[in-house]
């Protein structure tokens, strides 16, 4: 039975795997979030692996915050690129394998195109340089670590775009939402099952692997709260603004849909 560490339990992704566990008998999973194991601290990092023995630690935890992360750039990065890691050296000195996740938003945006995972990175934001500087660490930490980037994530757990909308839909008649942002927006549950997929694919090797995973699919951000709305039988009209109509601390990639044809060729 692999013994399994999930990092950031209580995220929209971390739920995600829990409410999935079942379905996964083969793993023993412990669950961690900020309480039961800060990974920003190595000193601690280490000793909870002193005192238990993982096959695979997956590391959800993160600092998703982008428009407060301008203003709290330590913050995203201690989260972000330091506990990462911390979780990279520690899993390569206990000879554990290593999943991160990471982000759309490492992306400029300004493509018309689906990213590569060999495409260059130009993060535009402070969240995004500093979920960038986690990928390279961990790159640079463990060799035996595979990076995720996955985007727009929504779920029933936690804060996302989709429950903002159905709150906001039943408090007003009208929203406005921007339309030239364009992604794939990506139910937590499908990422959850598709590492833990992972985690038993004998296709998938932990040797500075990177991956792309996003539902199929592309909308804007317009597109997204209409289907929301209409979904839900909401009573509220959605109007399509531009960027610059609703300006927020942190720039948004105009286009960050990810091309995942190197994951579906490697799970087939």
């Amino acid at each position: 039975m692999k013994k399994i560490l999930i990092t950031g339990a209580n995220g929209q992704l971390g739920n995600s795997i829990k409410k999935l566990s079942s379905d996964f008998p083969q793993y023993s999973i412990i669950y961690t979030d900020e309480k039961e194991l800060d990974i920003t601290d190595l000193k601690a990092t280490e000793a909870f692996f002193n005192l238990h023995s993982f096959d695979i630690a997956v590391n959800c935890a993160a600092y998703n915050a982008v428009d407060q992360a301008e203003e709290n750039i330590d913050i995203a990065e201690r989260i972000n690129a330091l506990g990462p890691e911390n979780l990279a050296k520690i899993t390569k000195l206990h000879q554990c394998s290593f999943i991160h996740v990471s982000t759309d938003y490492v992306f400029e945006g300004k493509g018309h195109r689906p990213y590569q995972e060999t495409d260059t990175c130009i993060p535009p934001s402070a969240y995004g340089k500093s979920k960038l500087l986690g990928e390279e660490k961990v790159k640079i930490a463990n060799e035996k670590a595979m990076i995720i980037r996955t985007s727009w994530l929504y779920s029933e757990f936690g804060h996302n775009f989709m429950k903002t909308m159905l709150k906001y839909g039943l408090e007003r008649t009208e929203l406005k939402v921007v339309y030239d942002q364009i992604g794939s927006p990506t139910y937590a549950n499908d990422l959850a099952r598709a590492i833990l997929e992972i985690l038993s694919g004998e296709n998938f090797k932990f040797h500075n692997t990177l991956y792309h995973y996003s539902n199929e699919g592309v909308a804007s951000w317009y597109d997204f709260a209409t289907e929301i709305i209409n979904a839900a039988q909401i009573d509220c009209k959605i109007s399509p603004i531009e960027s610059h109509e609703y300006p927020l601390p942190a720039p948004r990639p105009f286009y960050s849909v990810l091309n995942r044809r190197r994951l579906r060729k490697t799970s087939d």
